[in-house]
């Protein structure tokens, strides 16, 4: 399965009859899926049916879906109330009676408020439901749309994790190779420790001493966090290539990596090996950072 990130957009057009729709989709990183809908009124319905189509192609991210709606190709209804033009005509004639005047003109009639109605043509229950059907199958594209922006986005942040793993393999590797992690060297270290603090007082038991020397040089021995790095950059090559929904697993690994790493810095007790250390912490905390965006 493809890697997919969190972050995308996607729009769409579409026509049914006299309505024109457009549907824009975009979406954000979130711990889980939250999906949120703007629809004009009387396209309420759309909702249960975008969700779960939704639902069935995203597993993590706040999506938000906004449809617009356009009637086009409308013609405006006139027609005349013919119960206000017989009220208006019955006054006016009887006061043209009365005064001699000359009866309404048509224009006059017509620019009377009332007398004219225009009205929007009710739309039929059957072109309605054929637009929102239309509309469901463009928020399908939509949705298409944005899982391969996604997808585009996952297989991006997939080369640059793998990167991170390589990075923090070799560093681990530098780490393994430290001179100051040669027994040689402990043992050379040690010693002139010892020899230090006999010379600066006779009080001190040298065979206590190398005892404890011993005892600090096993506690400060980092194979086994070394192992576990090397375990978890296993588990993290494996997950990326078989891909899905891995965002989660991957933010738990590097919290264990940066336990590790963490471990391994306060265990040094040689420079070049603090400096891998820190190094180590650099990479893991960018490869934490890229995790976040994934699905």
């Amino acid at each position: 399965m493809a890697l997919s990130s969190m972050t995308g957009f996607a729009r769409s057009h579409g026509n049914s009859g006299p309505y024109a729709f457009e549907w824009e989709l975009k979406s954000v990183n979130a711990k889980g899926l939250d999906f949120r809908m703007r629809l004009p009124p009387g396209w309420d319905d759309l909702e249960p049916i975008a969700r779960k189509r939704a639902s069935e192609v995203l597993s993590r991210g706040t999506v938000y879906a906004n449809l617009t709606v356009k009637r086009t190709a409308s013609v405006s209804v006139v027609r005349v109330n013919e119960d206000v033009l017989a009220s208006i005509l019955t006054v006016a004639n009887d006061i043209a009676k009365r005064t001699g005047g000359a009866p309404p003109s048509v224009d006059g009639l017509l620019a009377i408020k009332g007398v004219i109605e225009v009205s929007e043509p009710e739309s039929a229950e059957a072109e309605m439901q054929a637009a929102k059907d239309a509309a469901i199958a463009s928020f399908d594209q939509a949705l298409q749309s944005l899982v391969a922006m996604r997808q585009r986005e996952g297989t991006a942040l997939g080369q640059i994790l793998a990167q991170r793993m390589d990075e923090l393999e070799g560093l681990a590797a530098a780490a393994e190779a430290a001179p100051g992690r040669k027994p040689e060297a402990i043992r050379t270290r040690l010693a002139e420790q010892v020899a230090t603090l006999l010379d600066t007082s006779d009080r001190f038991d040298a065979e206590r001493l190398s005892q404890e020397a011993l005892m600090m040089a096993a506690k400060a021995d980092i194979r086994e966090e070394l192992d576990r790095i090397a375990s978890h950059i296993a588990q993290t090559r494996e997950l990326l290539a078989k891909g899905g929904a891995i965002g989660r697993r991957l933010d738990f690994l590097s919290q264990e990596f940066n336990r590790e790493v963490n471990t391994t810095c306060s265990k040094s007790n040689d420079v070049d090996l603090t400096n891998t250390g820190l190094e180590m912490k650099s990479v893991v905390e960018q490869f934490r950072e890229q995790v976040q965006n994934l699905e």
